[in-house]
């Protein structure tokens, strides 16, 4: 299998180009659909598209068991010098590349697949809403093993390493509204102003107590009030606020905390003031078995050094979406350790390419060896 991942590289290395360059952002992800297809399109494989999403799964072999692997598909939307734009900053042109790679060595390899192996190409992840969309339209009924990846930052994991599970905690999404009246810049007692009362959120954001123990944060994102008449004292403003948690209950105090905190500002200001929740991702539920065919996998691809211990991150991912709404699916997700800097999300984000066909091997050993201890049960 080595020897047929090797020799895709290049080949791969073409792939990820084209995917970088041409990044979509969630929802829109209609050319990168394409794009995948095309690749598989006269292969010897299934495919399925959906009326109601963007996204692809494409299966190989027939019956049981269902092992699955996932990639995000969308891209963020983010200012890249000086000019907003689509951006593959959280690495998942690197995710796709990984999955596609694997696939095409599930192909070359000609050997008999035991089971079905389900390669899913999931939209929108930044909001929150793909996995779910998935579920629903039934993508994980019949699975039993599904298997994620994402990239980690250097000060997570050192290039080379492998984690056969990360932790995410949970991320929640908040759209505010400020509702109140403009006045004359002379004129200050005749209307509550926005910004001010923005100010006072986010201090009062600053100041919620929570349990050190758990990781967590809360703080203004966005904040829009105002345009370009410096003279008018602006009483409408549009925020967003991103929350985080390790855990789910922890999630459930900030928010509520987040929540109160509208209502006493709301009152004691006499506006009203407005939250909804645009996305959220919950934390992970991840399977010891899973868990174990990753690690086994790792130490067979890369070796014993190059395994490292499960990570625990305060990011989010609505991969874990997939097993909280089907709790007999078995999961986790693979941690790669590549150089990544200067961090997720950042513009200019940067990694190692070379960690994209060890990630493969190990990926396409954990799927092979979980379907051979499936039949063995049997």
């Amino acid at each position: 299998m080595k020897g047929i991942i090797y020799k895709l590289t290049p080949y791969l290395q073409t792939v990820f180009k084209h995917l970088h360059e041409n990044p979509e952002i969630s929802w829109e992800e209609v050319q990168t659909t394409s794009y995948i297809k095309s690749l598989f399109s006269k292969k010897d494989c299934k495919i399925k598209t959906f009326d109601n999403s963007t996204g692809l799964v494409i299966d190989i072999g027939a019956g049981k068991p269902v092992i699955a692997l996932r990639a995000d598909i969308d891209a963020l939307w983010q200012e890249v010098d000086a000019s907003f734009q689509a951006n593959h900053s959280c690495g998942h042109d690197a995710h796709m590349t990984i999955v596609i790679g694997t696939l095409l060595t599930m192909l070359e390899s000609k050997q008999p697949i035991k089971g079905t192996f389900r390669f899913i190409f999931q939209p929108a992840e930044e909001k929150g809403t793909g996995a779910l969309t998935f579920v629903e339209n039934g993508v994980v009924d019949d699975v039993d093993y599904l298997y994620g990846m994402h990239l980690r930052p250097i000060e997570e994991l050192k290039n080379g390493q492998f984690a056969p599970a990360i932790q995410h905690g949970a991320a929640k999404f908040l759209e505010g509204t400020i509702i109140g009246e403009d006045a004359h810049g002379a004129r200050p007692h005749l209307n509550v102003n926005a910004i001010q009362v923005g100010a006072e959120f986010i201090q009062s954001l600053n100041n919620i107590q929570i349990n050190p123990m758990f990781p967590h944060s809360v703080k203004m994102t966005t904040f829009h009030a105002g345009d370009k008449s410096p003279n008018i004292i602006p009483g409408n403003a549009t925020f967003s606020i991103d929350v985080r948690a390790q855990t789910n209950e922890a999630m459930q105090y900030l928010t509520e905390k987040v929540e109160q905190i509208a209502m006493m500002l709301a009152t004691f200001h006499q506006i009203k003031i407005e939250l909804k929740t645009s996305s959220n991702v919950a934390a992970a539920v991840l399977d010891e078995d899973a868990i174990r065919f990753m690690g086994d996998a790792i130490k067979m691809s890369v070796g014993d050094a190059k395994l490292a211990p499960v990570i625990k991150t305060t990011g989010g991912d609505d991969f874990h979406f997939y097993t909280i709404k089907r709790p007999n699916l078995k999961a986790t997700m693979l941690a790669i350790g590549c150089d990544l800097t200067p961090g997720l999300h950042h513009p200019k984000m940067t990694f190692n390419h070379d960690v994209i066909p060890k990630a493969i091997e190990i990926i396409s050993n954990a799927m092979v060896s979980t379907a051979a201890s499936y039949e063995k049960k049997e």
